[in-house]
């Protein structure tokens, strides 16, 4: 007898031996053995899965002698003839090279006829999803309203290039990949029975180098036997195939969590110079940190994983390496390097920098972590973390101010932006000459309506552009008992009602909350803009500011209810000192909290 690839010769012949789909395999078994037998079956899943193996067993179960039954006898003349091919009444398709309306209407003809001796005449198409638009309608009718002789079982890879037309007539069974411990089990089943030994590892090697199809495993250990003779190691897998070793792939997963640039890339470039597949590799990676990230969030729960015990104790060590936010991150970084190596002229360069950058992603701070650290250190409460009340500068001498000139300077530069500007209060002389005499203090601008209204606006145009447009027709009437007041000219008053909403109100009512004013009530009203107003605007954060209490006092106008605006405003041009800003306690506390530097400061 002429050699067979261990493929075909050790094909399953029943429904006990099909491996890894035993939820397709049971439910046929229980639907013949309860006579509820549908006319048409689609069997999906990866290649070397089983499809149209268990069709093919499904039809003997149809069409052995004293059927249906599950247990047949493998000796009976009708399942010997479709093991081998030869049954008049079991017809195998190729969907790819029958894929014309011609052929379908040939099915169509010779369906309505008897089988020639077996209970059912069986038609399975594989590659179903290969027949044109025309084929499948041709097939709608019969396919739906068949004689009751007729069965039909497809075969298909891509499900989804199927009509749905042609769905909705038939039961439906996905089949999954085969987990990597039930391929090589089998396959140490196969090696026994040829006589060969197989050492663990290489079993393991080739069963992950299946991706879950048990035939491309068979084809594998076919190929090794051929090559290696009657004893097959791992290094002869990983040399075929070029495959990476599970050591050398743990021992670099470990440096990129470690951050040992040195040690990643001289692995990297030994596996390229022994010829390994890096598409390969960075697949395998991808996966191993897959892993990674699921026994770490887990808690080191392994049956939501598929590894080795060796791999299982290297998890348990490398998960106090990485936070699952880290691991995430490496694993962004992997994919997209994996998506792009197709089209890489240079594919080592390429995941040199993969490897660099995830070294880098590891230990990253996501942008909202920098965010909350940043308002930690604006309300001084970030974990650990301090703000470093800076002294306020004494003026210097000037001549006697006419009237009470002030710079409304932030509390906090660590904030990426704040508000400057000089308030111009009616008031005599003399009181100005008294507030300058107090030691020329620092206000926080938060006292100030228009400064929180100019920081308001600021926020709802970064949420919603077009409600910010309709607000800077407004203006800020009072903020006092959690009602913040807003009003629109006389001129403007027909936007009161496209602002006046719920969603709005939401919007302002959060914005205000995280500008330290929460449970905050929202009130539109018509009311006449002030006098000499001008809208307050945000200027870059320099510390040096405060030297505007050189020249007059800061001031805020204050009232018992609430903030009242100020009756006139201007903006002021303060000196910036490079030196100044970079020295100041604050700056220098959140580059060491965030471990950066300046690169350049911009007036």
């Amino acid at each position: 007898m002429s050699y067979q690839v261990i493929a075909r010769k050790y094909r399953p012949q029943r429904f006990s031996d099909v491996v890894g789909q035993e939820h397709v395999t049971q439910t046929l078994a229980h639907a013949i053995e309860q006579k509820r037998i549908a006319h048409a079956y689609l069997f999906c899943g990866p290649r070397g899965t089983g499809k149209t193996t268990i069709a093919r067993i499904f039809a003997k179960c149809l069409n052995c002698t004293d059927g249906p039954k599950v247990d047949f006898d493998e000796k009976d003349p009708r399942c010997q003839e479709i093991t081998e091919g030869r049954s008049l009444d079991v017809f195998e398709i190729d969907g790819a090279s029958n894929n014309g309306v011609e052929q379908v209407r040939e099915l169509r003809e010779t369906c309505k006829y008897a089988p020639a001796g077996a209970r059912f005449k069986i038609y399975i198409i594989d590659e179903v999803h290969m027949l044109s638009t025309a084929a499948f309608n041709a097939l709608l009718k019969t396919l739906e309203e068949p004689p009751e002789h007729v069965k039909f079982m497809f075969a298909t890879t891509d499900p989804e290039k199927v009509l749905p037309t042609i769905l909705s007539r038939c039961q439906r069974f996905d089949l999954r990949r085969i987990p990597a411990a039930l391929i090589g089990k089998h396959l140490l089943h196969i090696a026994t029975l040829e006589k060969v030994k197989i050492d663990a590892a290489a079993l393991y090697a080739i069963a992950r180098g299946a991706e879950g199809a048990m035939r491309d495993a068979e084809s594998t250990l076919d190929q090794l036997i051929s090559f290696c003779g009657e004893h097959i190691e791992e290094p002869d897998v990983l040399s075929m195939f070029g495959l990476t070793a599970q050591s050398q792939l743990l021992e670099l997963s470990r440096a990129v969590l470690a951050g040992e640039v040195e040690s990643a890339l001289r692995q990297l470039n030994d596996l390229a110079n022994h010829g390994k597949d890096l598409g390969r590799l960075l697949s395998d990676l991808l996966n191993h940190f897959r892993n990674l990230l699921i026994f770490r969030v887990s808690r080191g729960d392994l049956t939501m994983i598929e590894v080795s015990e060796a791999e299982a104790g290297a998890l348990a060590e490398q998960s106090k390496m990485a936070s699952a936010e880290g691991l995430t991150r490496i694993m962004e970084v992997l994919a997209d390097a994996e998506m792009r190596l197709r089209d890489a002229a240079s594919k080592k360069i390429l995941v040199e920098v993969a490897l660099l950058k995830a070294i880098e992603a590891r230990s990253a701070m996501s942008i909202d972590s920098v965010l909350k650290q940043l308002q930690g250190l604006r309300e001084g409460q970030a974990t650990g973390i301090e703000a470093t009340p800076v002294p306020a500068r004494a003026p210097a001498p000037a001549p006697k101010p006419s009237r009470a000139e002030a710079a409304m300077v932030s509390s906090v530069p660590a904030q990426t932006t704040a508000t400057l500007a000089v308030v111009e209060m009616n008031q005599p002389e003399e009181a100005a000459d008294t507030e300058v005499k107090r030691a020329g203090e620092v206000t926080a601008v938060d006292g100030d309506l228009e400064t929180l209204w100019a920081r308001l606006i600021e926020a709802v145009g970064r949420a919603s552009p077009f409600a910010r447009t309709y607000l800077l027709e407004a203006h800020p009437v009072s903020f006092g008992n959690n009602l913040f007041t807003i009003g629109f000219a006389p001129e403007f008053e027909d936007h009161i009602g496209l602002v006046d909403n719920a969603r709005n109100h939401t919007l302002l009512q959060t914005k205000l909350s995280e500008l330290g004013h929460p449970n905050t009530q929202i009130k539109f009203v018509k009311a006449e803009q002030p006098a000499g107003r001008v809208a307050v605007t945000l200027a870059p954060i320099v510390p040096q500011a405060r030297a505007a209490t050189a020249s007059g006092t800061i001031a805020v106008a204050k009232s018992a209810g609430g903030i009242v605006p100020p009756q006139k405003e201007k903006l002021v041009s303060v000196p910036f000192d490079k030196d100044q800003f970079k020295n100041d306690p604050l700056i220098q506390k959140a580059l060491e909290v965030f471990k950066g530097q300046i690169v350049e400061v911009r007036v």
